[in-house]
C-alpha cells in the first residue's frame, strides 16, 4: 500500500485587488457588496467601445520603494505587496531556503513595460531602453522578484494559463510540497492589464461589457442582461506548507489546499465547450485529487466572467460534477465585484474562498437582477453562511478557466 500524500495547508494570505490594498479591506468589500468598477477617464479610453475598468485600489508604485518600482512591471509590483502580505501573515516562516519555493503566474506578464519599452525604442533609440526591460516584460518576473526577495531556491515557477494561471500556480505549488521538493511555497497570480491595446482587443472579440453609463453594475454574472466581462488588475498570493512544517512552528492554518484538477476543453481558443465536459472533468478530477466527496462541497467561487456563454456553461457543469444535491451548493461570483484579474483572477479568487471556509460565509454576487432560468445552483446574492452537508469536513471549490480551453479547479477543506 502506498503512504498517503502530504497535506498541504494555507499559512498566510496576501492581496491587492480593486476592492482594498489587503486581505482585510478586500474581504469586507466584498461582504459589502461593494464594486470595484468605474469609468477610464484616461483620454485614450474615448477611442473605444468600452471605457470601463476596475483599477486596483491603489498605485501600487505609491507602496513600494520608488527605486524598486522603477524596476519592475506593474504586474510585478502588484505580486511583490501581496506576497508581503501573505509571508507576513504567515509568520515570516523560518525555513531552509532549499526548501522554499515560489509559483506565481500572470496571463499576460508586463505588456505595460513591453508596449512602454516599444515606444521607447521608436522615439528614442535602443540606447535609452532600461537594463531591467526583460526582466519587466517577461511572465516569470513576478516569480523571480519574490524568489529573490525570499532567499527561495527549491524552484520559481510560472505557469501561463490565460485566466486559470493564477489556480493552475497554486495547484503547483501543492504538487511541489506533495512531491517533497518543498516545505513551503509562495503561490497565486498577478496581472495588470488596463491598456489601450487589450481592452481593444478584448472589445474586438466582444468579450467585455459596454454598460460604460454604469459602471459598477456592468459585471452581472448569471444575469440574463450581462454583455460581457470588466478588466481588473491586482495579485493574489498564499503561503503553502507542508503540514508538519506548520505544525512543527505553530502556524495558523485556514485550509487544507487539499487537491487541484485540470482538464482542456479541445474545442476552440477563446469559447467554452457548450456541454462543460471540460469544467466538469476539472470539477470531478480535483475532488478525486483531494480526497473528497461532492457532499462535501458547501461553496463554489466560480469563474464566472458575466460573459453570456460561459456563466452558463459554468453553472450546468458544478449542478453535473456535483450530483443531485448541486442545489445545496452556495455559488459565488466576486467577479461581479472585482472585474475579471485574468491570470491573477483564480488566485484573488481561491484567497475569498479560502475566506469563505474560514469565516463559513460565501460573499454574495452583485448586480444579479434577473437570473438564468434553471440555474441548478443556488447563487448567493448576500453574505450567505455555510453549513456542513456531508460526513467529513466542509469543502469550496475556486474554478478557473481560460483561453485555450485550460480548466483548473482547487478544492480547500476546513484544517
Amino acid at each position: 500500500m502506498g503512504t498517503a500524500p502530504t497535506r498541504v495547508v494555507v499559512t498566510g494570505l496576501g492581496a491587492i485587488t480593486p476592492l482594498g490594498t489587503d486581505v482585510p479591506g478586500t474581504w469586507q468589500a466584498m461582504l459589502a457588496g461593494q464594486s470595484g468598477v468605474r469609468a477610464i477617464t484616461d483620454e485614450w479610453a474615448q477611442r473605444l467601445p468600452c471605457q470601463i475598468a476596475a483599477w486596483a485600489a491603489a498605485d501600487p508604485a505609491t507602496l513600494i520603494d520608488r527605486v524598486q518600482a522603477r524596476r519592475l512591471d506593474r504586474c510585478e509590483m502588484f505580486a511583490l505587496i501581496a506576497a508581503r502580505e501573505a509571508w507576513a501573515d504567515a509568520g515570516a516562516p523560518e525555513v531552509d531556503p532549499e526548501r522554499l519555493g515560489v509559483a506565481v503566474a500572470s496571463g499576460i506578464g508586463g505588456v505595460g513595460s513591453t508596449l512602454a519599452a516599444y515606444d521607447t525604442l521608436k522615439e528614442k533609440g535602443w540606447q535609452r531602453l532600461s537594463p531591467y526591460t526583460v526582466p519587466m516584460l517577461m511572465p516569470n518576473g513576478s516569480a523571480g522578484w519574490i524568489s529573490i526577495e525570499l532567499g527561495a531556491q527549491a524552484g520559481a515557477h510560472t505557469t501561463v494559463s490565460a485566466c486559470a494561471s493564477g489556480a493552475e500556480a497554486i495547484g503547483y505549488a501543492v504538487d511541489m510540497i506533495r512531491s517533497g521538493r518543498a516545505d513551503v511555497v509562495v503561490a497565486g497570480g498577478t496581472e495588470a492589464a488596463i491598456l489601450e491595446l487589450n481592452i481593444g482587443a478584448f472589445a474586438a472579440m466582444r468579450a467585455l461589457s459596454l454598460r460604460n453609463d454604469d459602471p459598477e453594475r456592468a459585471s452581472r454574472p448569471f444575469d440574463k442582461g450581462r454583455d460581457g466581462f470588466v478588466l481588473g488588475e491586482g495579485a493574489g498570493i498564499v503561503v503553502l506548507e507542508s503540514e508538519q512544517h506548520a505544525t512543527a512552528r505553530g502556524a495558523r492554518v485556514y485550509a487544507v489546499a487539499a487537491g487541484a484538477g485540470y482538464s482542456s476543453d479541445a474545442h476552440h481558443i477563446a469559447q467554452p465547450e457548450p456541454n462543460g465536459t471540460g469544467a466538469r472533468l476539472a470539477i470531478g478530477r480535483a475532488l478525486a485529487n483531494a480526497g473528497v466527496t461532492a457532499d462535501q462541497v458547501v461553496h463554489v467561487n466560480a469563474h464566472a466572467t458575466s460573459t453570456p456563454a460561459g456563466d452558463l456553461v459554468e453553472a450546468q457543469a458544478i449542478g453535473a460534477a456535483l450530483g443531485p444535491r448541486a442545489g445545496e451548493v452556495v455559488v459565488s461570483s466576486t467577479k461581479s465585484m472585482t472585474g475579471h484579474l485574468l491570470g491573477g483572477a483564480g488566485a484573488v479568487e481561491s484567497v475569498a474562498a479560502i475566506l469563505a471556509l474560514h469565516h463559513r460565509t460565501a460573499p454574495p454576487t452583485i448586480n444579479l437582477d434577473d437570473p438564468e432560468d434553471d440555474l441548478p445552483v443556488e447563487i448567493a446574492v448576500k453574505p450567505t453562511g455555510l453549513q456542513p452537508r456531508g460526513e467529513g469536513p466542509m469543502a469550496v471549490i475556486n474554478n478557473s478557466f481560460g483561453f485555450g480551453g485550460a480548466n483548473v479547479a482547487v478544492v480547500f477543506t476546513e484544517p
